[in-house]
């Protein structure tokens, strides 16, 4: 972590500003393989206090979220825990991917980016953005910068004056080899000033 603030902090005086006045923001390490890309997929367009108590109540319903027990599971099953007719799609799409073998999340430590993305973009309802929170709290990928985050989008907005995607990719390419680290300063700096932690 030093050595991404000691870069970024040269590199950027708003970053500087954001970790000396609202401190390091949190690192997030979710465990690798499917319940984590579920959860992640519950999370597209919602709160995360949402997506959470939705996948707390998938929890307390199967006990583990396995894929056989959500490709198994009957859409009222789903439902009934708080999931859209939507993602129930999509998270039965992924457990039959993984179920058929044509994803295996323990081969992910071994392979490239490139690779992981191009498995996980064949799930239904699976885009860059989900992929790059995979990457980000699953794998701890260190360049990852999600620009289809809304947070992020609106606070670059907010303190860079970037509009467009290509001066966002502009501005953040300044952030390699860190941009990771920087996505979460960026998150920390939304929440703190929303009072959300």
């Amino acid at each position: 972590m030093q050595q991404a603030i000691t870069f970024l902090t040269s590199k950027d005086k708003t970053l500087k500003f954001i970790l000396e006045n609202f401190g390091n923001p949190t690192i997030q390490k979710r465990q690798e393989g499917f319940a984590s890309m579920c959860h992640i997929i519950l999370e597209q367009q919602v709160s995360i206090a949402s997506a959470k108590a939705c996948y707390v109540k998938l929890e307390n319903h199967f006990g583990q979220i396995l894929p056989k027990l959500i490709h198994s599971a009957t859409n009222e099953e789903l439902k009934n825990c708080g999931i859209s007719r939507q993602k129930i799609i999509y998270i039965k799409d992924l457990a039959s991917k993984v179920l058929n073998k044509e994803i295996d999340f323990s081969t992910f430590s071994s392979k490239s980016e490139e690779q992981i993305r191009a498995e996980l973009i064949t799930i239904k309802g699976v885009g860059n953005w989900s992929i790059e929170v995979y990457l980000m709290f699953c794998l701890q990928s260190p360049d990852i910068i999600p620009l289809g985050d809304i947070a992020i989008k609106n606070t670059i907005i907010e303190l860079y004056n970037c509009h467009t995607h290509e001066e966002m990719q502009v501005l953040t390419n300044n952030w390699k080899p860190f941009r990771t680290f920087a996505s979460y300063t960026i998150w920390h700096y939304y929440l703190k000033k929303r009072n959300k932690i």
